[in-house]
């Protein structure tokens, strides 16, 4: 066995001398060297993780200079919500399509479809009316600020937050820094969105050339309490998902997302929805400058 297994290692010395010419000695020096470059280059290919909180910075930064492009822009998205009975059974299915387009950075959604039928000429009247009232108030809210209900900001979040385990990992092909977060249960907070956020637990990955986020996961650790529980609960273990990827290598734009919720309102009435989103049809349009305020944007053929 021994002689075996020293006639291997010469074997395979002397194919390495063929292939790079020299002796065996040379040939194992250069095998060496070889290795050892290639490590080097590992590791400057590799530089240091940033900090977490410099990192969410320059991802705010980056997505301020894109919500001008994102206003050139519009897309579809259809939104279906399952409501689930105690065994996980589909109890009743109901769905939207949504034509979406920016105002100022914020995301209007116009409903053209319901169950896969076009509006009637009565709700679609009422849609136009939503949607002027809705393109009027969004021109006048600074951008960052709510439209409608709370929100929250992420360096807001990351101030409640603990953020461990910063990782590098590929998603989708495209190198991500990831790192896991969970809301801390002494931070103080002001307002329902805040509140919420103590209870959330969960992991972001980021596009590392982009600075853009690409994925999230969340789950509530916790049961969260709408009122002291009087107006609703929001049980344990209700989670969602989140996707974003670079369209037309222009800028990111929402790609999906998916939520389970378990819930407890009023007390009384226990509910249980599982529901998607799919954005797809992005498509890029201009306004003419000869156009009435109320004229419609032209879609521009894709690039």
């Amino acid at each position: 066995m021994i002689r075996s297994l020293k006639s291997t290692v010469r074997l395979r010395n002397s194919a390495i001398a063929r292939v790079l010419g020299g002796s065996r000695r040379t040939a194992v020096c250069s095998f060496l060297l070889t290795v050892a470059l290639c490590a080097t280059a590992q590791k400057q290919a590799d530089p240091p993780l940033p900090d977490v909180r410099q990192l969410m910075n320059e991802v705010q930064e980056h997505q301020k200079l894109l919500d001008r492009v994102r206003e050139n822009y519009t897309y579809t998205s259809l939104q279906t919500t399952q409501d689930l009975d105690a065994n996980g059974e589909v109890k009743k299915t109901e769905s939207t399509e949504n034509e979406d387009f920016f105002v100022n950075s914020h995301v209007i959604e116009r409903r053209v479809k319901k169950d896969g039928k076009a509006l009637d000429d009565h709700d679609a009247q009422k849609e136009t009316e939503r949607i002027t009232r809705l393109v009027e108030k969004a021109e006048k809210t600074p951008p960052g600020q709510p439209l409608e209900g709370q929100s929250i900001s992420i360096s807001r979040v990351l101030e409640i937050m603990d953020v461990s385990n910063p990782r590098r990992e590929s998603f989708q092909g495209r190198p991500t820094i990831v790192f896991d977060f969970v809301g801390r249960k002494d931070a103080k907070t002001h307002g329902l969105a805040e509140d919420a956020s103590k209870k959330l637990q969960g992991t972001l990955w980021i596009d590392e050339a982009d600075r853009q986020v690409a994925h999230m996961e969340v789950h509530f650790d916790d049961n969260f309490h709408v009122a002291g529980g009087l107006v609703a609960t929001v049980q344990k273990g209700s989670s969602f998902r989140f996707d974003q990827e670079p369209v037309n290598g222009e800028l990111w734009l929402p790609t999906g997302a998916e939520a389970n919720v378990q819930a407890r309102v009023l007390l009384l009435k226990g509910m249980r929805q599982h529901f998607t989103e799919r954005d797809y049809d992005f498509k890029r349009f201009h306004v003419d400058a000869q156009q009435t305020k109320d004229a419609k944007a032209v879609v521009e053929a894709k690039p």
